[in-house]
């Protein structure tokens, strides 16, 4: 019971993955959640063991409040919740908002914000010194669509994102004297499965950097951010996007 678990929903691919893997390399015991592939995320569970580190995975669909019990149970029998990253995030199809069906909205709406707020108070349930716990870090993945909005794209997708924004913005300041900190990661265009064919490309090109970034480098910032270099930092939203 002694281990510091690191929490990461969305783990077995892109992001989540290089977040899992990073969180393992820094001594964490990683808990990954997927939603489909159980193959790819026992393939990550593997890579980390065989490095020496430790980690599970846990299917779960953050949609679901039972779902995230769930986790959060599983989390409680490993040691004590010391990170969560929620990067649970999908876009549905894309289409301008007039086209788009209620059940796409719907789900992703769940999925990405209120499955975050859900788990975010699963956390705060374990981490505030208030509630008896040994403080913490939560670091939601949002995303730079927020600035830009995703028109005729997926405009909820960016709208759910906002939400995670103040979300982090609001939270930050109600738990900062719980001894947990608060913070958002807003990636730009990042080399993973999300996007449609020829997407990425066109969106690396829009960054100042002209290029699109990797899930390390997104990696490396949410370490940053649930480490004790960041012990003054809350509140914050680090984007990394190439300048975008």
């Amino acid at each position: 019971m002694s281990a510091k678990v690191f929490l990461v929903t969305g783990g077995s691919r892109g992001i989540g993955e290089a977040v899992a893997i990073a969180a393992a390399q820094h001594g964490y015991y990683v808990l990954l959640t997927y939603a489909h592939s159980q193959e790819r995320a026992a393939e990550v569970v593997q890579q980390i063991r065989a490095s020496g580190g430790m980690a599970q995975a846990v299917h779960a669909d953050t949609a679901e409040e039972a779902d995230i019990q769930r986790i959060f149970t599983t989390a409680d029998g490993l040691g004590r919740l010391a990170v969560l990253v929620y990067n649970s995030g999908i876009t549905g199809a894309h289409s301008p908002l007039a086209e788009a069906a209620t059940a796409t909205i719907d789900e992703v709406l769940d999925v990405n914000l209120r499955g975050a707020i859900l788990c975010a108070r699963e956390a705060v349930r374990r981490m505030s010194t208030r509630l008896g716990g040994h403080g913490g870090s939560i670091v939601l993945i949002s995303s730079r669509a927020t600035f830009y909005g995703s028109p005729a794209e997926f405009v909820w997708y960016a709208a759910s994102k906002g939400g995670l924004d103040s979300l982090t913005n609001g939270l930050a300041r109600e738990v900062a004297v719980e001894g947990i900190r608060v913070n958002a990661v807003s990636p730009g265009p990042i080399v993973t499965g999300m996007h449609r064919p020829g997407k990425l490309e066109i969106a690396g090109k829009r960054a100042p950097m002209q290029r699109a970034g990797t899930p390390a480098e997104v990696a490396d910032a949410v370490l940053f951010l649930a480490s004790d270099a960041a012990s003054y930092v809350t509140g914050a939203n680090l984007a990394v996007a190439g300048g975008l």
